[in-house]
This record gives structure tokens, C-alpha cells and sequence, in this order.
């Protein structure tokens, strides 16, 4: 690898606003906010939503259809509601 052209990729601990849930992983991201985790200082990262909180992911997930858009297209193409 070239020396000079790589982004720093460092320990940063990631918090999910919605679930409260923090992890550290490597990446390249960085913040002004740091925090000490097992004695070693990282930036942190506030994220809106991730897999943990995201109602794809977590099975939550609904349709919303108030103006029967989707029954209609199912009706029109024969997709089944699953």
C-alpha cells in the first residue's frame, strides 16, 4: 500500500439514539466528541437510527396505505399480501 494516501482508521465507538446501544468497531469517521472505553480514548458517534433500532430489522415494520395505493397495485399485478 502507498504510504500517505490512506484515511486514518481508527477505534470509534458508535451510539444509537433511538435504542441507547453502543458498540466500538474500527472505521474512518471521527467526531470532536471522544469518550474513554477500556482505558483508550475514541471519538463518538451519534447515529439517528441503525439495525438495532430499524423497523426492517427489528420485525416491526407496517405498510401504511391511506389511500389503498397498495391494494390497488396488488389487485392490478396479483401480488398477495404475504
Amino acid at each position: 500500500m502507498k504510504d500517505g494516501i490512506h484515511p486514518d482508521y481508527h477505534k470509534v465507538l458508535f451510539i444509537d439514539s433511538a435504542t441507547g446501544e453502543e458498540w466500538v468497531t474500527r472505521s474512518t469517521m471521527t467526531s470532536r466528541e471522544k469518550r474513554e472505553v477500556d482505558g483508550e480514548e475514541m471519538p463518538v458517534v451519534k447515529l439517528e437510527i441503525s439495525s438495532l433500532s430499524h423497523p426492517f430489522w427489528t420485525g416491526t415494520a407496517r405498510e401504511l396505505d391511506s389511500d389503498g395505493k397498495i391494494d390497488r397495485f396488488r389487485r392490478r399485478y396479483g401480488g398477495g399480501k404475504k
